[in-house]
Parts: C-alpha cells; structure tokens; sequence
C-alpha cells in the first residue's frame, strides 16, 4: 500500500471512530476560545431585547465555560439564577437541536419563547425554526439530552 493511502485510511478511521465516543461540549464556544455564546450578553437579551457584547471585565464561569456580560448588574442577575438567563441547549443553535445535531450560532439571531432564549445558525434556519417553532422545541428538548451523551 501506498503511504498515503495508508494515512489517509487512518484520517478517516480516527475521524469516524472519535465522533461515536466524543460528548459535546455542554454549552457552544467558538472554536479557539471558552467564551459562551461569542461573547455576548445572555441576560442583556431578556433585559434590553437585543444582543449586547459582553466585557470579560464582567464574566463568570458556567457549565465549563466563560460567560461575559455588559455590566456588573448583568453579571449578578446571572450569578443569582443562571438556569433563567442561559440560552436553551447550551446556546447551540436550536433548529440545529431540534434535528438532533449541533450548529454554531449568529448572536443577533435569537427569540425568547415562554421566557425561554433560543439562537439560531443563519436567517433562513431563523425563518425554518419559526414556522412550527412549538413541535420544533419539543424535538429539541427530547433531542438535547443525548447530544450530550454522544
């Protein structure tokens, strides 16, 4: 055999066969960084309605991850009731879940549905998990448990 089929079998076999043992990580970050939700402010969306960039002045750690925030009242709102603030399915991005896999997220693409903040990846994903956006939740609240568990 060839050196390079050789390692090009070995790619594919390491990468297929890691995927099956590998968990996703709980909460979405960026790839080089340990930074939630690129770095914006989850409570800024409950309390202002729009995405806000967060200052690492203002963090927290939380499920394994940075949490960055506006202002130090964000920060404590946060500290006080994490679960109430935290983006649903570790800030990943909902449709995504709801089809059970995972995708990155656009900050500025987000709904909050029955207190409860959802991101998406793009706007044509946002105008997808809009239109029957209920079925959509119970897939990825059924889904999110054994993304975890990969």
């Amino acid at each position: 055999m060839k050196i390079n089929t050789i390692i090009s079998t070995l790619l594919i076999y390491l990468t297929l066969g890691s995927a099956s043992v590998l968990a996703i990580d709980p909460v979405y970050t960026s790839g080089f960084s340990n930074v939630a939700i690129k770095g914006y402010d989850t409570v800024a969306y409950f309390t202002q309605g729009k995405p806000v960039k967060g200052d690492q002045q203002y963090s927290t750690e939380y499920l394994g991850a940075q949490w960055h925030f506006s202002s130090e009242e964000n920060l404590q709102l946060f500290i006080n009731d994490p679960e109430k603030y935290a983006p649903q399915y570790g800030g990943y991005c909902a449709y995504a879940v709801s089809r059970n896999t995972t995708a990155s997220i656009k900050p500025e693409l987000f709904n909050i549905h029955e207190g409860k903040l959802y991101l998406n990846y793009n706007k044509g994903v946002q105008r997808r998990w809009f239109k029957g956006m209920e079925k959509r939740i119970q897939q990825a609240d059924k889904h999110w448990p054994s993304l975890l568990n990969k």
